[in-house]
């Protein structure tokens, strides 16, 4: 079992937010995988639920289904813990109603489309005296917990440079399957910010500023950015990234993702210190830490931790004192980073229409020799306008010290 066995004095009541998508499996996890007395469904929001494919076994197990989240609470109901797996741009408000109705908050990634709206997430959960987690999965798993003390204690000496390469190409049904995928704003102006960096890849990103924290549940502070963005695919936003991050002490971040690559790879990532090296991915099927005498340490594998752990650990949470695991504030600067990613990108660029090819087998768009640029500039350091790639367009340094998003304005768009 991956529950806590202490007795809970009673079933925790979940309200479950969005149960589409990613949503579908929290649910199911709900329905089959806690034991029985463990929790109870207070109710299910999501104006789509008779699309759901389980909508029978919904409706016979006669719970209450709302459009909206405040209907929840307006119809006099009460829930322990909110699970709120919606889109993008309605995490907050929809964790903020839960919050003031007296509900801890599980909050799938990210918290946001902005650091605005994450801080004022932050104040509305320290007037609550509630909490909220936000659900990075890696960071649960024992192996992630396990090489962050080993950091902290300075088993390796200090960080130099950590780096992620994550190539997973999508088709034309991931950028359907909603009306917000692969957006900037939705049609009302809401700010989204989907992207492989704020969305399918975003654990990564968020994997390298959580392991550089100076404290268990902290994030590395990022201080500058700079980024070059990409895209093949018929959306606003971009399907491919590179971009150099540098945090305290000067430790420099590099990550490299893309939903347009021919082929599939990562995540892979190595991560250099003073006294040693740490890899995972490609022939490293665990992670493993090698010191500057050969000697080698075995974490394991991050993707060995239950998916849904996080929902087990947010449930003991809601019956047993313990901190909470993946706070508001940890999870803040991987915000930061992806709206300093939105300024750096003076032009979200398309790839050149000669490098774009179409398989018409899979039903997706992929760019000639991209896996390939973007393995050679992760091993190599670099960022695709550093390696004279003749489509690559450099970005703009950003500051993120005392960093706030743009308010009104968004990259433009280049289609030559």
């Amino acid at each position: 079992m991956i529950f806590n066995t202490k007795k809970a004095p009673k079933e925790i009541l979940v309200l479950m937010v969005g149960i589409g998508g990613y949503g579908f499996y929290y649910f199911l996890t709900l329905l089959d995988e806690f034991p029985k007395g463990k929790v109870k469904l207070a109710g299910i929001v999501d104006p789509y639920v008779k699309q759901s494919p389980i909508y029978d076994r919904i409706a016979k197990l006669d719970i209450p289904v709302f459009s909206e989240i405040k209907d929840f609470y307006e119809n006099g109901l009460a829930a322990d813990l909110a699970v709120i797996s919606s889109p993008i741009h309605f995490h907050v408000p929809q964790s903020i109603i839960a919050l003031k109705n007296g509900t801890n908050v599980l909050c799938e990634k990210p918290i946001s489309a902005t650091v605005q709206e994450t801080d004022e997430l932050i104040r509305a959960k320290n007037e609550s005296g509630k909490w909220v987690s936000i659900g990075y999965q890696w960071f649960y798993s024992k192996a992630i917990q396990s090489l962050k003390n080993d950091i902290k204690k300075g088993l390796f000496g200090k960080p130099i440079r950590l780096k992620t390469l994550v190539l997973w190409p999508r088709d034309d049904s991931y950028y359907n399957r909603n009306n917000w995928a692969g957006r900037i704003k939705d049609d009302s102006g809401s700010w989204i910010l989907d992207s492989p960096a704020n969305n399918a890849a975003a654990h990564f990103l968020f994997n390298m500023l959580f392991l550089l924290g100076d404290e268990t549940e902290s994030s590395a502070i990022p201080k500058e950015l700079l980024a070059e963005c990409y895209h093949a695919n018929p959306i606003k936003n971009y399907d491919t990234i590179a971009c150099r991050i540098f945090a305290h002490d000067e430790v420099e971040l590099l990550f490299y993702t893309s939903h347009a690559t021919k082929k599939k790879m990562g995540p892979v990532f190595e991560f250099k210190f003073e006294d040693g090296i740490v890899r995972f991915g490609g022939a490293f099927k665990e992670i493993v830490a090698t010191d500057n005498k050969g000697n080698k340490k075995y974490y394991g594998s991050p993707d060995d931790c239950p998916q849904f752990l996080k929902l087990f650990r947010a449930v003991d949470a809601c019956s047993n004192p313990e901190p909470v695991l993946c706070g508001l504030e940890a999870a803040r600067a991987h915000t930061v980073c992806v709206n300093g990613i939105q300024e750096s990108t003076v032009e979200i660029n398309t790839f050149p229409k000669s490098i774009i090819n179409r398989d018409e087998k899979n039903n997706r768009w992929w760019v000639t020799g991209l896996d390939k640029i973007l393995m050679d500039c992760y091993e190599n350091n670099r960022l695709p306008s550093e390696g004279k790639i003749s489509w690559a367009t450099e970005g703009r340094m950003v500051d993120l010290v005392d960093y706030n998003f743009f308010p009104v304005k968004k990259p433009k768009i280049r289609e030559d």
